[in-house]
């Protein structure tokens, strides 16, 4: 199981939306992430804007490419885009900066 870690970046004035709209992640958008491969995902978001995700797939980038599939998915990301600093070509998955892990203690 590939474990995955990485970097997204709110704006700050939108910090209470991202957070009030992931309170209520669509039922469908939940069960494409499930479909696609994302296991045990969580997201960790400082009052600042810099939010951590969290996530187990046996294949990420496969996962990744599952919800390129997803018309939630193209829903969700537009959403998503006014509330996060990302490239303007970019969507917001695309925009998201993994960690290296370097410890793991199991």
């Amino acid at each position: 199981m590939e474990r995955v870690a990485f970097l997204l970046h709110v704006r700050p004035d939108a910090v209470d939306e991202y957070r009030r709209r992931h309170a209520e992640v669509w039922p469908e958008m939940r069960a494409a992430l499930r479909a696609a491969g994302w296991h045990n995902y969580s997201l960790f978001l400082r009052p600042d804007g810099l939010a951590v995700g969290y996530l187990e797939s046996p294949d990420f980038a496969a996962a990744l490419r599952r919800m390129e599939s997803h018309d939630v998915n193209e829903r969700w990301q537009a959403e998503m885009a006014p509330l996060v600093t990302r490239l303007p070509e970019r969507r917001v998955d695309e925009s998201l900066e993994r960690l290296p892990e370097i410890f793991h203690l199991d």
